[in-house]
């Protein structure tokens, strides 16, 4: 595996076990758009510090044609999905193309290699199907990340997994470990135990990174038509159910994943306890431990805030963070015509936009919010970001809501274009990174992570990664949350009015009035931050407790 011919690049002996890594999505950079949200942000600094530390790691993926989606807006303001060609000339076709099976009938795959020196990751090959030799069908299979035809997204999984240990036999690379990024690649493993000819070969070879405790994010379809679409290689449904003791008419990715998997891991310590807890009534899974999401410092920091912490300077500090905050406000006039000002605290809610991230949290209490909005004493500023998948029509108006709601309130802007570069930018310039999630419904969660690297304080729902992190106004801000008992509606409004609370009576009051308590906990934050939630951390922990 070790092909400095092909890779440009020799990884270090510390690392001798060769790791394939298979995710459906990579932040890898802002000029190559084949990612979506938090697992791809998670992958790229993963791969970013396999790079730097000289890890043994190959990555696989898909060459998105239309990547994700790009946001625009239509003739009211309003968000709407917009899908366009992207075209990549720092790729390197290798000259290898082969066939997978699909639906029963041969599907050309070529394969690109992202050269490390490129971005300064980990080696990525990444596989597409929008070849001459396929027809018009087959050619989508690779076009748009996370597809909402159902056999499109199976076949997707296909490609990605079988597809991809398909060249790295043809390549002649033999990892020791293949890692799946979340349950897409599943498929790989009906591949391997063609190859291997023994569960047990399979599961010394397999270890698995689940992401969600949403049970509508485990990808789940009928056995049907998996076995309509070759998804079992050259297994058959009822092959696959005795040899992994599932019963039922759905195939479920994770629970599959988890049996074949010798062990796997959670991306935060609350994520793996809820893991354990959501799939123990499963026979036969692999251990689940708990391994916390981490980002890249290196990428994600600005380094002139970096240096300021690291000396305690803080006159250096507040002189870089005006210039980030003034990046952070252009983009704002720009897209939304409000000229926001540099000397107001800002609070910016952006990430994946999904129902149970609540971004409309701070709104249940209308009165509350125009209050805290229309208020001179502690004046704010408030900005949204984020993409709902393409086809969440919920998602969707949501986010134009916001819009709407926010359309008269010069202090209140909605950003579109939420990816790598507007996410840094947001980080840098904001004053407060606003996190609010239904408890145990965030896995890990990362962007509080690169924003308090950059000089921004968490106010955020003890959810995810978090509790790892957060000590209540000595480096973050924590929301009470409501009992359990409650429904999610009451559960809304008892929130709601705590995250009120802390915003008016402690917040806005420190910010404004005591700049030396606000700065400490700047400062605290980022020595917690840093090295404890780096991607190097991240990366070597993969090789010491699931790679090993």
């Amino acid at each position: 595996m070790n092909k400095t011919e092909l890779f440009g690049y020799t990884p270090a002996e510390t690392y001798r076990t060769a790791v394939a890594y298979f995710s459906m999505e990579y932040a890898i950079d802002q000029s190559l758009k084949i990612y979506a949200g938090g697992l791809g942000f998670l992958a790229g600094s993963h791969l970013r510090s396999a790079h730097h530390l000289q890890q043994n790691v190959i990555a696989i993926g898909l060459l998105w044609k239309y990547g994700y989606y790009d946001q625009v807006r239509d003739t009211s303001n309003h968000m709407v999905p917009m899908f366009m060609e992207k075209n990549y000339s720092f790729l390197k076709d290798i000259g290898v193309t082969f066939t997978v099976t699909v639906h029963q009938a041969p599907v050309y795959v070529r394969a690109y290699l992202l050269p490390p020196s490129t971005f300064n990751c980990a080696p990525l090959f990444l596989l597409t199907t929008d070849i001459p030799e396929n027809d018009g069908l087959s050619r989508s299979i690779t076009y748009r990340l996370y597809d909402s035809n159902e056999a499109t997204r199976i076949a997707q999984s296909i490609v990605l997994g079988i597809g991809g240990a398909t060249l790295l036999d043809i390549l002649g690379l033999t990892p020791d470990v293949y890692h799946m990024n979340e349950g897409h690649a599943v498929a790989l493993n009906f591949y391997l135990y063609d190859k291997f000819k023994n569960l047990e070969d399979v599961k010394k070879r397999v270890v698995f990174t689940t992401h969600t405790p949403e049970m509508a994010g485990n990808e789940a379809h009928s056995f049907a038509l998996l076995d309509t679409m070759s998804f079992f290689y050259h297994l058959n449904g009822a092959q696959v159910r005795d040899l992994l003791q599932l019963s039922g008419d759905q195939f479920n990715y994770t629970v599959a994943a988890l049996k074949f998997a010798r062990k796997a891991n959670g991306v935060s310590q609350l994520h793996a306890q809820v893991a354990r807890q959501m799939w123990s009534n499963n026979a036969g899974i692999c251990p689940i431990i708990a391994i916390t999401n981490a980002q890249n410092e290196a990428y994600w920091a600005d380094s002139q805030i970096g240096e300021a912490l690291r000396a305690k300077n803080t006159g250096e500090f507040t002189t870089r963070k005006k210039i980030l905050k003034r990046n952070l406000l252009g983009i704002v006039a720009d897209q939304c015509g409000k000229l926001f000002r540099e000397d107001v605290l800002t609070i910016v809610w952006a990430r994946r936009f999904a129902g149970y991230k609540r971004a409309e949290l701070l709104m249940e209490d209308w009165a509350g919010f125009v209050q805290l909005v229309s208020q001179t004493k502690f004046p704010v500023q408030l900005i949204w970001a984020g993409k709902p998948y393409p086809g969440d029509e919920i998602g969707k108006a949501q986010f134009n809501r916001l819009i709407d709601r926010t359309r008269d309130f010069a202090n209140c802007a909605v950003l579109t274009g939420y990816e790598l570069q507007l996410s840094a930018t947001l980080k840098r310039g904001a004053d407060v990174w606003l996190n609010t999630p239904r408890l145990y419904h965030e896995a890990s969660g990362t962007s509080g992570m690169t924003a308090a690297m950059n000089g921004t304080v968490n106010v955020t729902i003890p959810d995810g990664w978090v509790p790892e992190f957060a000590r209540d106004q000595i480096n973050c801000f924590c929301i009470p949350t409501a009992p359990q008992h409650l429904t999610e509606a009451e559960k809304d409004q008892w929130e709601n009015k705590a995250l009120l609370e802390i915003l008016n009576q402690h917040v806005l009051p420190m910010y404004y009035e005591k700049p030396e308590a606000w700065a400490k906990i700047v400062a605290t934050a980022f020595e917690d931050i840093c090295p404890a939630f780096d991607s190097d951390r991240l990366a070597s922990q993969y090789y010491q407790d699931l790679y090993g």
